[in-house]
């Protein structure tokens, strides 16, 4: 059994969670560079060439890339012979309690806003650390800890959507209904957008899905030829929109769209839309 240090963790997280707020990966800014050169209203191609700056500017003056430096989300892939080793002073802590402390660290450090409230309803009150983060944690074979922060803003988190199909629906329907929720999104959302779509499973976890198709790289289709054709599809659909960066009009309403999925119940069809703003900040590494 590997035991890994409290400690450990708790920077890396710390420093994933400032890199992801500084700087988009390769893929999402060469994606709205492409985007640019592409695009065919004026007005659009600029928004684009300002976010592009906006990206290279936050980076290299180690500022935030958006002043919503979001909820933070980390999904967490535990090898089976992965332990937590706590520090003397915190005897049972745990790997939750380790990404919170990166989490809160890396707030702190990185003059990131603090976004989190502790109570959804009464008093709204903000735990001023930015936690607890939402941790989603899977087991894997091996011996290693894979950490994926995810910094979800609030504006694009609010426009995401569940529906549960009825079994009998078909390709178009839920290509259709995809197509609507981006839609309504619209500018609230800030286009262009990489939408992330789940389907199958149950209720929560066509939701689950739909977050985590987010981290595929955008160049990146669905390994099924059936559910890529539908990726691709959608991406036109919703393109030919019209809505544009900002939603102010142009080609470039999402730069992708991605779909995972999972077996489901013979009388269920559920599937979930999960939106991300053209901020789209993740970053991962693996102890």
């Amino acid at each position: 059994m590997r035991r890994i240090e409290f400690d450990t963790i708790a920077r890396e997280v710390e420093s994933l969670c400032i890199a992801a707020c500084y700087e988009l990966n390769d893929d999402v800014l060469g994606a709205i560079e492409q985007a640019a050169r592409r695009e065919s209203n004026p007005t659009a191609a600029g928004i684009l060439k300002s976010m592009v700056e906006n990206a290279h500017v936050a980076s290299e003056q180690r500022i935030p890339l958006c002043q919503d430096t979001g909820l933070t989300v980390v999904f967490v892939e535990q090898g089976a012979d992965v332990a937590v080793k706590p520090p003397a002073d915190r005897r049972g802590a745990t790997l939750a309690d380790a990404v919170n402390a990166g989490v809160a660290s890396g707030y702190e450090k990185g003059f990131l806003r603090k976004s989190i409230v502790g109570d959804p309803l009464n008093g709204r009150k903000n735990t001023g650390s930015n936690t607890p983060a939402v941790m989603h944690l899977t087991v894997v074979p091996g011996d290693k800890l894979k950490l994926t922060v995810m910094a979800k803003g609030g504006g694009c988190e609010n426009k995401s959507q569940f529906k549960m199909f009825k079994p009998t629906a078909d390709r178009e329907e839920i290509i259709a209904w995809v197509v609507e929720a981006v839609r309504t999104a619209g500018a609230d959302a800030c286009p262009p957008f990489v939408v992330g779509v789940g389907i199958g499973g149950d209720f929560e976890l066509s939701c689950l899905l739909s977050k985590k198709a987010l981290l595929r790289k955008l160049s990146e289709s669905n390994g099924d030829a059936f559910y890529a054709a539908i990726e691709s599809d959608l991406l036109s659909k919703i393109n030919a929109l019209g809505l544009g960066p900002q939603g102010l009009g142009g080609d470039t309403t999402a730069l992708a769209v991605m779909i995972e999925t999972a077996p489901c119940h013979i009388a269920s069809l559920p599937v979930a839309v999960n939106i991300e703003c053209h901020s789209h900040r993740h970053k991962t590494a693996v102890i």
